[in-house]
């Protein structure tokens, strides 16, 4: 454990599993204070517990951020309870898969919803606080999707693609009030939903889905949750102190191809 986030306060949105849960408890061993959302509850209290046993002041609140007031209570809990935001890192996010034409119109808005517009608004009601101070990291949950295409994947690539543009945008809005505002963008991860693909009893088929959809890229393996997290972490610290507006792939080699 070090100190390099002690006294900051860093809120982590979708922290209830994968990369979110990853950065809480990489924050927490680094100092900070934390504010998680998710829209799990048991889940994120479990989270928070974790971040809890290695010292950290961690407050939880269940949100789904396609909603502007559950967005709202975030910022307001995390002013009530800490007075301030040094580092916002927006997680939360789906994957959806689809073309032009097999794209629903429901999909399509709701990939909007929680990948670009909660982006967007999180970075809004967060923005203010950190003018106030001078100082302020954020770090947007892109894809290595927002720089290369991908197959069936359309309204992902699309919204990650936002998401990237939308980074670059706010960097240059808000560099001037000393604001830093970067992009993680991530290969594929070995996150939750391939723990579940299958049964217990059939770790041999897991391992071999695993081995077949990693084959693609050039370290021939998923990227951990830690490993992203440490990206998140280098772009919210002191030590990327003159790096604004950059779209930091941690993909293993896949858009080097």
């Amino acid at each position: 454990m070090n100190d390099q986030f002690a006294n900051q306060v860093v809120i982590v949105t979708g922290a209830t599993s994968g990369i979110g849960k990853a950065a809480a408890l990489a924050f927490a061993k680094q100092g900070a204070a934390l504010v998680l959302t998710g829209r799990r509850a048991e889940l994120g209290q479990q989270v928070q517990a974790e971040c809890a046993t290695v010292g950290a002041r961690c407050v939880f609140v269940e949100a789904d951020h396609t909603r502007l007031e559950d967005c709202e209570r975030t910022i307001n809990t995390t002013i009530e309870e800490f007075g301030r935001i040094d580092v916002l890192f927006n997680n939360a996010g789906i994957v959806s898969r689809g073309t032009a034409l097999t794209t629903a119109e429901d999909l399509w808005q709701s990939t909007l919803d929680i990948n670009v517009t909660s982006v967007w608004r999180m970075c809004r009601l967060a923005i203010p606080h950190m003018q106030r101070q001078g100082s302020g990291a954020i770090v947007n949950n892109a894809s290595d999707w927002a720089i290369v295409g991908g197959q069936n994947a359309l309204p992902y690539v699309m919204s990650k693609g936002a998401v990237a543009m939308m980074t670059k945008a706010m960097a240059l809005d808000h560099a001037a009030a000393g604001i830093r505002v970067n992009a993680v963008c991530p290969g594929d991860t070995f996150v939750d939903r391939w723990l579940h693909k299958f049964e217990d009893s059939d770790a041999d088929r897991r391992a071999a889905a695993i081995s077949q959809a990693s084959a693609h890229i050039p370290m021939k393996r998923f990227a951990e949750p830690q490993e992203i997290a440490a990206a998140v972490l280098f772009l919210a610290s002191r030590e990327s102190s003159y790096i604004t507006g950059h779209l930091l792939l941690v993909d293993g080699g896949n858009t080097a191809q």
